[in-house]
């Protein structure tokens, strides 16, 4: 057993973060389009067939399931 502890907290951390984006394009060969907030986009696997505009997590680059659709953010300045 290590003694290091930060060794032994990176292990519990996930290789590949989650992400959550939604679908700009639906492609022919199993991929989509996924749209990240802040504009980025990155083409990846699609195993769920996702339809253009839903809401999804990504993680290792494919789908890998919904995500709730909050829509946009509200600021309320006081």
């Amino acid at each position: 057993m290590s003694t290091d502890i930060y060794r032994r907290l990176a292990e519990l951390l996930p290789a590949d973060p989650v992400l959550s984006g939604h679908v700009l394009a639906v492609h022919a060969d199993g991929t989509a389009t996924v749209g990240y907030p802040g504009g980025a986009q990155a083409r990846v696997r699609d195993p769920f067939a996702s339809t253009q505009g839903a809401a999804v997590y990504v993680q290792g680059g494919a789908i890998t399931g919904p995500a709730p659709d909050l829509g946009p953010a509200i600021v309320i300045e006081i």
